[in-house]
C-alpha cells in the first residue's frame, strides 16, 4: 500500500511548481533590492576588513548563524582569515576567542536577538570594530555597529511570512559580495585559491607539477637513433609507456616513437627489419619542463591529440616522460 498522503489542491503539480516559482521571484527581488540600496557603507566595510590585522569573527543565531558559518568559510577560502563564533557560546567563555586585532561581523535580520545583543557591549569595550548585517536600521545591533549593511527584505518567501527565507538569501548574497570584493581588492588569484583548496580538483590542477607525476630514471623508455624495431619494441614493452624517446649520444631528446607509429608502419608493408629509430621516429617531439603544471601537460596532449609527452631540462636533456594515464592516476584530469 502507498504511504503517500492524499492529494490536496496545494499538492498538485501545478500548485507546487507555482509555489517554487513564486519563491524564486521573491528571493530574486530581495537580492535585486540589495543592489538598489547598496551605498557607501559597503566600501567602508571592505576597507575596514582590509585594515584588520586579526580575523573576521562572524556571529549569528539560528538561520543567520547557518548563513554566518557559510560566510566565514567563504571569506577564509578567498584570502580573508575568518571564523564563526556562536553568540550563545561566546557569553559562556568563547568570547575569549575574540581579540582586539579582530573584527566582528554580526548577522541578525531583526537585530534584536538576545544572545547577540547581550555580548555587543563587551565587544565594543574591547575596541573591536563591529560590522552589522541586519534588516532593521533602528535595531540594537545597528546602533552598536560601526558600519551597517542593510539586508532588509519586503517579505519572506514563506507564505506565512515567518520562516527566514528571502532574508537569509539576502544575508548570504551580502556575504558573498563582501568576499568577492575583498578577494578582488587583495589580488587573490587562482594559485592562492588552490593553496587553500589543496584537496580539490582545482588544487590538484594548480599545485601539481609535471615533475610530481612524471616517470624518471630507469622508468623512462629510451633508445638510440640506430636502434632497430625489435629493440624499440622490447624497450616499449618493458617500460609500459606505449612510446619510447629517441635520444642522441649527448642525451638530448631528438624524437619519439609510439604504439600508433608501429601500427602505421605495419600497415605500410615496409620491411621492418631494415628500419631504425631514426627512420620511424617523430622528430622534434612535444616536450615540457618538469616545473610546468601537470594541467599544461593535459592541455598539450588534448591540443595535439597525443597521449605521451617527453620531459626535458633547460638544455634539452631527457629527464622524464608522462602519459595521459599518469595524469588520470594523479586525478589531474
Amino acid at each position: 500500500m502507498s504511504s503517500r498522503p492524499p492529494a490536496t489542491p496545494a499538492t498538485n503539480p501545478d500548485a507546487l511548481l507555482a509555489r517554487a516559482r513564486t519563491t524564486f521571484d521573491i528571493e530574486a527581488a530581495a537580492v535585486l533590492g540589495l543592489k538598489a540600496r547598496l551605498g557607501p557603507s559597503f566600501p567602508e566595510a571592505v576597507h575596514k576588513i582590509l585594515e584588520v590585522r586579526g580575523r573576521v569573527v562572524v556571529m549569528g543565531m539560528g538561520k543567520s548563524g547557518h548563513v554566518g558559518r557559510k560566510i566565514a568559510a567563504t571569506l577564509a577560502s578567498t584570502g580573508t582569515p575568518a571564523m564563526f563564533v556562536h553568540p550563545a557560546e561566546a557569553s559562556h567563555g568563547d568570547l575569549g576567542m575574540i581579540k582586539a586585532v579582530d573584527l566582528v561581523l554580526a548577522i541578525s535580520n531583526s537585530g534584536e536577538v538576545e544572545e547577540l545583543t547581550t555580548i555587543l557591549p563587551v565587544v565594543k569595550r574591547q575596541g573591536v570594530p563591529l560590522i552589522a548585517i541586519t534588516g532593521r536600521q533602528d535595531s540594537t545591533l545597528a546602533r552598536h555597529a560601526d558600519i551597517v549593511l542593510d539586508s532588509g527584505v519586503e517579505k519572506e518567501a514563506c507564505p506565512l511570512n515567518l520562516a527566514p527565507t528571502a532574508s537569509t538569501t539576502a544575508q548570504m548574497a551580502l556575504g558573498d559580495a563582501l568576499a568577492v570584493a575583498l578577494l578582488d581588492a587583495r589580488g587573490f588569484g587562482t594559485e592562492d585559491f588552490a593553496r587553500s583548496h589543496p584537496g580539490g580538483a582545482l588544487g590538484r590542477k594548480l599545485l601539481t607539477h609535471v615533475g610530481d607525476v612524471m616517470r624518471s630514471g630507469d622508468e623512462v623508455p629510451r633508445v638510440g637513433p640506430d636502434a632497430g624495431l625489435s629493440e624499440i619494441m622490447r624497450e616499449m614493452s618493458a617500460k609500459g609507456l606505449g612510446a619510447t624517446a629517441v635520444v642522441g649520444a649527448d642525451g638530448r631528446a631528438i624524437g619519439i616513437f609510439t604504439d600508433g607509429d608501429l601500427r602505421r608502419q605495419v600497415e605500410t608493408g615496409a620491411d621492418l627489419r631494415a628500419l631504425t629509430a631514426l627512420d620511424v621516429m617523430h622528430a622534434n617531439p612535444r616536450t615540457l619542463r618538469a616545473e610546468a603544471l601537470a594541467a599544461e601537460a593535459a592541455d598539450l596532449m588534448e591540443q595535439h591529440r597525443i597521449t605521451n609527452v617527453l620531459v626535458v631540462d633547460a638544455g634539452g636533456l631527457l629527464v622524464g616522460a608522462l602519459s595521459i594515464n599518469d595524469l588520470m592516476r594523479a586525478k589531474v584530469i
